[in-house]
């Protein structure tokens, strides 16, 4: 269990994370999502001390990291992928961590395998390609067998095969009991990893909500009905609670209604429906929605 408490963090005038408090509990995947500058790598660094908290405190199961006795076989951590002596082989970069822990040579090999990284496993690392670099460092992040996860942009740079292969090992892990933090930019990605989501804007937690429930409360489900008739399902389906919008000469997205109740009243009505397509909101949507007004870097809509 990851547990932070009123963490914050000051670079001179500038803070970079405010008053966070959040739990991330073991059994499940948490998603840490945020928009450029919103705090997401500062945190993490914390957690794992790298950078010291001004106020507040950060442990994980119950100890600050730097109090850990052997904190590969505990926590597990993919920052930066490009943290690796150039000049060394993937084998001999693990074999380095792992004898900073008295982690025996086979575990290496294990990791290598798990990982996909043996056919360059002997090559120096500094020309490994983006997606072999991300590759290594989720290798070094399992070397220890961790009951902590703790992964920042994993799928960063790897092909189709690779980023299944990171969803399906999050997901086992989770289901060991481990605790897994996950950031990720990759919002479809996300949606099929993630079990809890923490949203983080300008440095404080906008969001820390089961990820389904995230999704209800920041969007709105929407019906698309196709008819030869709008204007007479327009005034059949129409009340207080209930937005319609023409979205073409024969279709309609309606707001406010089930797609059950919208065919009912066609029916009763007797007008033909040759669509009728409920729609709901994404992960995308919920986050857009949430962050809207905490985005450092916002680039110019086309239209």
């Amino acid at each position: 269990m990851i547990t932070a408490e009123g963490l914050t963090k000051r670079f001179g005038d500038k803070t970079a994370v405010q008053d966070v408090s959040f739990t991330v509990k073991p059994g499940a995947v948490t998603g840490f999502l945020g928009p450029n500058g919103a705090g997401k790598s500062t945190t993490m660094r914390m957690i794992v001390g790298l950078d010291r908290p001004t106020s507040g405190s950060v442990s994980v199961a119950g100890r600050e990291y730097r109090k850990l006795r052997a904190p590969l076989t505990e926590v597990g951590v993919l920052l930066d992928a490009k943290a690796v002596h150039s000049g060394r082989s993937a084998r001999d970069h693990l074999r380095a961590m792992a004898a900073t822990h008295g982690i025996a040579s086979s575990r290496v090999d294990e990791v290598i395998d798990l990982a996909g990284i043996g056919s360059v496993a002997r090559k120096r690392a500094g020309k490994f390609s983006l997606g072999m670099g991300q590759r290594l460092g989720i290798a070094s992040a399992l070397l220890g067998d961790p009951h902590t996860l703790i992964l920042d942009e994993p799928v960063n740079g790897l092909d189709p095969e690779g980023v299944r292969w990171v969803r399906q090992f999050v997901r086992h892990a989770a289901s060991e009991g481990r605790t897994v933090l996950l950031s990720s930019h990759l919002m479809s990605e996300m949606a099929q990893t993630a079990d809890h989501v923490i949203v983080m804007g300008r440095g404080q937690v906008l969001a820390d909500a089961p990820l389904e429930q995230l999704v209800r409360a920041w969007t709105t489900n929407t019906v698309r009905v196709r008819t030869p008739r709008p204007a007479d399902l327009a005034a059949a389906v129409g009340g207080p609670s209930v937005e319609i919008v023409s979205a073409a000469p024969d279709l309609l997205d309606i707001v406010g209604l089930p797609a059950s109740r919208i065919g009912d009243l066609a029916a009763s009505h007797g007008i033909p429906l040759h669509e009728l397509t409920p729609t709901t909101g994404s992960l995308e949507d919920a986050y857009l929605a949430l962050t809207g007004d905490s985005v450092e870097y916002r680039t110019k809509e086309i239209s």
